[in-house]
């Protein structure tokens, strides 16, 4: 069963607010099984919520409309709905008075405008309101049906739990289309591009493309991908299917988003699991240790796990990040067990006093050298780690902007610096600067201490 989500409120196409219902509802659905294939997003305007409700009934089986049921003139997703089904308002007493009577146990009064609530198209049933006063709308148009709950995210979520999802189930079981469950886990990585991602996996998504899975996807009859072939055999035992997509999302790098659908969500995970670890089979043997974390684990994350159980402690030299990369490492709890702390030290007079930074070019290899073993020495650390280079936008050092030296001063071994040079403006060149040199440090301690395991695997 298709299900399209369509928010309404022009506050949203001004960028006044942000749209998180849709990104709530996307998820809340895929969890109880149900595929969701198109979002819109339509402003307070009756001609075009009609347009945009007509448009999502043309390619789905359902659709949520979030917003526009309030008690104001421009709330106007009912006589949308009517004017879709073709149909009047009646007004529903049994809410008319449970709306006036909400007002008077709050001691006020209630604004003829409310009454609107009430109204509903005729034919359609009513998701009684807990929270609020509007209620939800259960809309049947033949073998389709439209949801409308308020745009309020709690009142939105409520209504949804108790009569959007039941009735959809409802009417998938009737369709005797197995609900089942739709999961999602992203890996992320740091250090190959997208291109260069999609061509490593790329012998895996064609196979999970013209495998022989015999099992509905987890976007059925969109075109989704079946896990069948030997690797799907052996991860779901021939009984799901997966797809793979791509997300490049800038200074955080490129998430590699794993879907899968089972029938319960032990079978999702025990799917996830399996076609997870066969992705970082095949990035580690084209880009090495790429894979930095999973979901939600931050670069910073991964470093903490490199550094707990080593006994060694981490001290940090900043220049052009001014700080960055020390306040990403203290967001992880527990971070005072292995963090000593940093030394931002932005002006070259800092530089040479504190770090020991011999007089010369501070964009310089020499120069981050010794700034990683500065802060080894000044902060009493096992591991120094520095960044320097240029922010932009004018050039420094005769070096152009983007210019990043990264240096890492680990025990037993001499002190490495890696010179690279990233893009965009000076926000961008300092984010990035700050996960590669939190990139360099996890590797490196991952290897040397192979039993802190790199990104949980």
């Amino acid at each position: 069963m298709r299900i399209e989500i369509v928010a309404v409120g022009t506050e949203l196409l001004l960028g006044q607010i942000a749209d998180t219902n849709g990104a709530w509802l996307g998820e809340h659905l895929a969890a109880g099984g149900v595929a969701s294939h198109f979002h819109q997003v339509v402003g307070d305007n009756l001609e075009r919520i009609v347009l945009a409700l007509r448009t999502a009934l043309a390619r789905s089986d359902g659709v949520i409309v979030c917003g526009g049921l309030g008690p104001t003139h421009d709330d106007i997703t009912r006589e949308a709905i009517a004017e879709v089904m073709n149909v009047g308002l009646v007004r529903d007493e049994a809410v008319a008075a449970a709306i006036s009577a909400m007002f008077a146990s709050r001691g006020r009064t209630m604004p003829p405008s409310n009454l609107r609530q009430a109204d509903r198209p005729e034919g359609a049933s009513i998701i009684p309101q807990t929270k609020g006063t509007a209620p939800g709308l259960v809309c049947p148009l033949g073998q389709k049906v439209i949801y409308a709950v308020p745009g309020v995210p709690y009142e939105m979520a409520d209504m949804f739990e108790r009569g959007i999802l039941p009735d959809l189930q409802r009417r998938m079981a009737e369709r005797g289309e197995l609900a089942g469950v739709i999961a999602s886990r992203v890996v992320r990585t740091w250090g190959m591009s997208e291109s260069a991602l999609a061509d490593a996996l790329g012998a895996r998504i064609a196979q999970l493309d013209t495998g022989s899975g015999a099992e509905a996807g987890p976007e059925t009859e969109m075109g989704a991908s079946p896990a069948g072939g030997e690797g799907a055999a052996s991860s779901a035992g021939g009984r799901g299917r997966a797809t793979i997509a791509f997300l490049a999302s800038g200074i955080e790098g490129i998430k590699v988003r794993l879907t899968v659908r089972a029938a319960t969500s032990e079978e999702c995970a025990a799917l996830l699991d399996a076609e997870e670890a066969e992705v970082r089979r095949i990035l580690r043997e084209v880009g090495g240790d790429v894979v930095f974390g999973v979901d939600e684990e931050a670069i910073e994350d991964a470093v903490a796990r490199s550094l707990v159980g080593t006994g060694w402690t981490l001290g940090v030299a900043e220049s052009l990040t001014g700080g960055l990369i020390s306040s990403r490492l203290v967001n992880v709890p527990g971070a005072s067990a292995w963090f000593r702390g940093a030394v931002v030290s932005y002006a070259t007079e800092v530089k040479t006093a504190l770090l020991g930074v011999p007089l010369g070019p501070v964009v310089s290899e020499a120069a981050a050298r010794a700034m990683a073993e500065g802060a080894q020495r000044t902060l009493g650390a096992t591991i120094g780690l520095s960044v320097t280079g240029v922010a932009g936008p004018d050039r420094q050092d005769d070096r152009p902007p983007g210019t990043l030296f990264i240096g890492l001063a680990l025990p037993g071994v001499p002190t490495e610096v890696v010179a690279t040079t990233v893009p965009g403006d000076r926000h961008r060149v300092r984010q990035y600067a700050t996960i590669s040199a939190l990139d360099l440090l996890r590797r490196r301690v991952g290897a040397m201490a192979p039993r802190a395991f790199s990104a949980g695997g």
